[in-house]
């Protein structure tokens, strides 16, 4: 990893941080985790090898991503104010954002110090193509995590909104 790749993680980790603090819930801070990982997923992807047991790998990791950003989103808060929805990542929300990063972080790292041969074992042994299927892997990994945690927030506002006038009827 360099300099830039650290950069590019600590803006990632940096987001959740940014949603600590309760805020009106807006397509923009909703959207934007997703755009900086599909501008993460630019940089660092080149392809998405399909060879030996790539595929099963990219969509493990995917899949683990999927479901870390279901827990993120179901581990957010939202409230209904007069003026809209506001969210607040709470502490187990942040704290598997981060963890998704840093397990991230830490396989890039391990692979650049001391790591790299017994990675290259493992890869020739289960019949993984080789570096580029562990960059897409975890790319998706990634982009599963922000989608699935857009997701999950945005149907939790909508019956969360759409809730409101039903028991605003009820009481009436």
């Amino acid at each position: 990893m360099n300099i830039a790749d650290y950069i590019v993680n600590g803006i990632l980790i940096l987001l959740v941080l940014r949603q600590i603090r309760e805020g009106r819930l807006s397509l923009f801070n909703l959207v934007l985790p997703v755009v900086l990982v599909v501008g993460v997923a630019v940089y660092y992807l080149r392809s998405v090898p399909t060879s030996g047991n790539d595929l099963v790998l990219e969509m493990a990791l995917a899949g683990s991503g999927a479901v870390l950003g279901v827990l993120c989103g179901v581990a957010t808060r939202l409230r209904r104010k007069p003026d809209g929805v506001y969210v607040k990542a709470g502490l187990a929300a942040a704290a598997l954002w981060v963890f998704g990063m840093a397990l991230r972080m830490c396989f890039a790292f391990a692979a650049d110090h001391g790591a790299g041969d017994a990675i290259a074992d493992f890869s020739r042994s289960t019949d993984i193509s080789g570096a580029q299927a562990w960059v897409a892997a975890f790319v998706l990994m990634a982009l599963a995590q922000a989608v699935a945690r857009l997701a999950v927030i945005r149907y939790r506002a909508y019956r969360l909104s759409s809730s409101l006038p039903a028991a605003r009827q009820a009481a009436a």
